[in-house]
């Protein structure tokens, strides 16, 4: 009588998971150097992106200037990456602002009580039914415009949909027996909050932070083309387009388009450091 041996179905769960892991890792550290090098590169260039030469102006793009010229001669792709660094500053803050708001309500719904619960999640099924773009807008204008306007905005605009992961997450912590026994010690609500549901939540609170990123950097560049982002005597990528529509009826397509499309590279970027920051922290991803 023969009999056969099956190898358990995790023999080979372990190397595949390694690999993916390796394979996220890999991608996450390239993303991030550019990311990096691009804001390095931007601080750089601040001095040369104001550089007026009339005798350049409109320049389409060439190997001496990668991105052309504006009308005043001024190197394109220089105030693009000055533009960038400015939207990573300016998205930077506002996400962190938008997660701590989301992480201190996410506490303060999941050990406050019942009432706590409900008029958290009442704030927050009032800012998403409130048109978003129209919200930042008149923010904005309210704070009277310019960086520090446009990083408020942002900030106290994005942190509802983080709020509800981490009110979710939160929740399934305190169905814990470490947190049974802790509040059967007599700990209070703060001590519960702070030593156990914190921690716990920090890593979906580090990937919401970046996956909000994208979102602020866009609504930055959207608040800046409309006149209510940053200072306009600075290269933003916002007001780089919107000085751009003045010329594009003369040809002068890379005004617009090359500016564009390194956002939405960087925003693609930015994005892809927290689709693989979750998949990292996200223990389900072993078993994919």
């Amino acid at each position: 009588m023969s009999t056969t041996t099956h190898a358990p179905p995790l023999a080979t769960a372990g190397p595949r998971w390694r690999d993916r892991r390796t394979r996220t890792t890999v991608s996450l550290a390239l993303a991030l150097l550019v990311v990096v090098a691009v804001a390095v590169a931007g601080t750089l260039a601040t001095g040369p992106a104001a550089v007026t030469d009339l005798a350049q102006r409109h320049q389409p793009p060439s190997l001496d200037h990668l991105f052309g010229t504006d009308a005043y001669g001024r190197d394109l792709f220089r105030r693009t990456l000055v533009g960038l660094r400015l939207s990573l500053v300016v998205g930077t803050v506002a996400a962190l602002m938008s997660g701590a708001i989301a992480l201190v309500l996410a506490l303060v719904a999941t050990v406050g009580g019942r009432w706590a619960s409900a008029a958290v999640n009442w704030l927050v099924d009032l800012f998403l039914a409130l048109p978003h773009l129209v919200l930042l807008i008149l923010l904005a204008f309210a704070l009277g415009g310019g960086t520090q306007a446009v990083i408020l905005a942002v900030g106290l605009t994005h942190w509802p949909r983080l709020t509800r992961v981490l009110v979710s997450k939160a929740r399934e912590t305190t169905g814990a027996d470490y947190v049974a026994l802790s509040r059967s010690l007599g700990h209070s609500r703060t001590h519960v909050a702070r030593h156990h549901l914190a921690p716990h939540l920090v890593p979906h609170f580090s990937v919401g932070v970046v996956l909000m990123f994208p979102h602020a950097i866009l609504h930055e560049a959207a608040l800046s083309f409309l006149g209510l982002g940053i200072d306009p005597g600075q290269p933003a990528i916002g007001i780089l387009l919107s000085d751009s529509m003045r010329s594009l009826s003369a040809g002068h397509w890379w005004l617009a388009a090359l500016p564009g499309l390194a956002l939405l590279v960087i925003v693609k970027l930015i994005d892809r450091i927290g689709e693989d920051l979750r998949l990292l922290v996200d223990p389900r991803s072993a078993q994919l």
